[in-house]
């Protein structure tokens, strides 16, 4: 049977009233596509669905104006498609894509009370004075926190560590392209001293006797605090809990049990 014998789209439904058109049975030619698209909007209506999710590949991007065209709103994207939406009741309530930005850093201490701190590069001016902070970055999709801040600061400073426990974390509204953001910080032990500076992004690295971090007009408040807190509170230990036994996908962050 011919693809253009089908009158409607392919779609599965889910718990909440939505459509889910299947990506893989998108035509490519535009006047097709719309017949199919405007055929199923008509029929889904009736039917009392509630949102039609539309992913469309980027291989087939041609059809995004004529989805535009049927009222189709922009959702979120990828580097390979877009994802689209459509209120098939009126006020039908939309989901929202991802709302944060995560990242991790990290306050490591070794045997001689000195920490480990960076200043990045890109800093304003070549001439603006050093402002030292804790090593750390961006969560990687996937990525478990107790994962990432040992990545990043080995990547910024060649440092190798273990994950101690969570000391606290901060929510910043108003980040990058108008999304939040939430920033771990995590102790660590370093495994080793040796410091390896990432040259792209890291102007300077040193272990810094903590006293003198503290008292440092090169430090921010917020990093002051951090450090003092880790001096003074042992923070949330990594747990596991009952119910959740795939530990690739959740984590947990509890205080320890009194014995």
């Amino acid at each position: 049977m011919s693809n253009k014998s089908i009158q409607y789209l392919e779609f599965k439904t889910n718990h909440f009233g939505g459509v889910l058109i299947n990506p893989s049975s998108l035509p490519n030619e535009t006047v097709y596509f719309a017949n199919q698209l405007e055929n199923s909007l008509d029929k889904w209506k009736k039917e009392n669905f509630l949102l039609a999710w539309l992913e469309i590949p980027i291989s087939n991007s041609r059809l995004i104006p004529v989805a535009v065209d049927l009222g189709f709103e922009f959702h979120h994207s990828s580097k390979n498609y877009l994802m689209m939406t459509y209120q098939l009741e009126e006020n039908a309530f939309i989901p929202p894509y991802a709302t944060h930005y995560t990242g991790a850093g990290g306050v490591v201490i070794n045997e001689q009370d000195e920490l480990l701190v960076v200043s990045e590069r890109y800093r304003g001016s070549e001439n603006s004075p050093f402002i030292y902070k804790l090593p750390g970055g961006t969560i990687h999709e996937g990525e478990h926190i107790a994962e990432a801040v040992v990545r990043e600061v080995k990547e910024e400073t060649g440092v190798d560590t273990e994950f101690e426990y969570l000391i606290c974390f901060r929510h910043w509204h108003g980040y990058k392209y108008g999304k939040s953001d939430i920033y771990f910080v995590c102790r660590l032990r370093p495994l080793n001293y040796h410091i390896t500076r990432q040259e792209a992004e890291i102007a300077d690295c040193r272990w810094m006797p903590i006293q003198d971090y503290l008292g440092s007009e090169q430090v921010t408040a917020f990093n002051k605090r951090i450090v003092e807190a880790t001096l003074s509170n042992k923070g949330l230990n990594t747990a596991e809990v009952d119910g959740y036994p795939n530990q690739s996908m959740h984590e947990f962050f509890m205080p320890s049990r009194s014995t």
